[in-house]
């Protein structure tokens, strides 16, 4: 059985695709694209598809990723474009590797975030970070369908920082654009309570909802802060296994025999 992990996206209005909406739309494209699938036991089998860290609905992505099980072995490259050309624009997919390491799921410990808040000065935002950074504790609330749960944001929170203005703005609207590298933690922090958090802290409340894109998730490197690509580890096995084949297969060969010997 082959594995293959996929990185995707969510882009424009495909951002307030649900999860499970997604999930319905991947399995048409797998249908389209005639993958060979391997299914799941029982009386109402599926295809073994591994979903990873979902962004929540009404955010973009540019790191999503998932892992699907083959019963024919296929090209990563070649998966990859059928995949893309079967769904909609803007759940687009950008990379396949084989799966030839354990545990993306656990490789998936931070992410990166962009946060752009039209309306509100880069001033503004400037404040309102130092008072969030500042903070010993950032208590939020969020409404779950066991009612309203507090808990402390600012832990998870490893770097919160302005950003200049994009290039394609315009100058006549003020707008800040935040920078967030946040753990994954339990319960998950988003960038919906740090918006809170902010809030909170520094009374910063935007006159339009933040527009919010996950830039990349990964296995968070603890000396630099910096989120690392989890598909990095694959493409090295991949890589090391062709020059690990050529060295036994050099070591296996018979020794030349010297001239002139008997």
């Amino acid at each position: 059985m082959q594995r293959i992990r996929l990185r995707y996206t969510k882009r424009g209005r495909l951002r307030f695709t649900s999860h499970r909406d997604f999930q319905r739309a991947f399995e048409r494209a797998l249908r389209r694209a005639e993958v060979p699938m391997a299914y799941s036991a029982g009386f109402t089998p599926h295809p073994k598809v591994s979903y990873a860290n979902a962004a929540p609905t009404g955010t973009g992505s540019e790191a999503e990723y998932l892992e699907i099980a083959l019963t024919e072995p296929r090209a990563p490259e070649t998966l990859r474009a059928l995949l893309d050309v079967s769904l909609p624009t803007g759940l687009d997919v950008l990379e396949a590797v084989e799966a030839r390491t354990p545990g993306l799921a656990d490789r998936l410990t931070a992410s990166v975030w962009e946060l752009r808040l039209d309306g509100v000065a880069p001033g503004d935002a400037e404040r309102a970070v130092a008072a969030f950074t500042a903070a010993a504790s950032v208590e939020v609330q969020r409404r779950t369908k066991n009612g309203l749960r507090t808990f402390d944001a600012r832990p998870a929170v490893l770097r919160l920082e302005t950003c200049p203005p994009q290039a394609d703005r315009p100058n006549d609207r003020p707008c800040a654009i935040l920078r967030l590298v946040v753990r994954h933690v339990t319960p998950a922090v988003r960038p919906d309570d740090v918006l809170s958090g902010l809030r909170a802290v520094a009374d910063l409340a935007p006159p339009v909802p933040a527009a919010v894109t996950r830039l990349a998730q990964g296995l968070l490197d603890e000396e630099t802060g910096t989120v690392t690509d989890p598909l990095a580890p694959d493409r090295e096995a991949i890589t090391a296994a062709p020059a690990a084949s050529a060295g036994a297969a050099e070591a296996a060969a018979p020794a030349p025999v010297p001239e002139g010997s008997a």
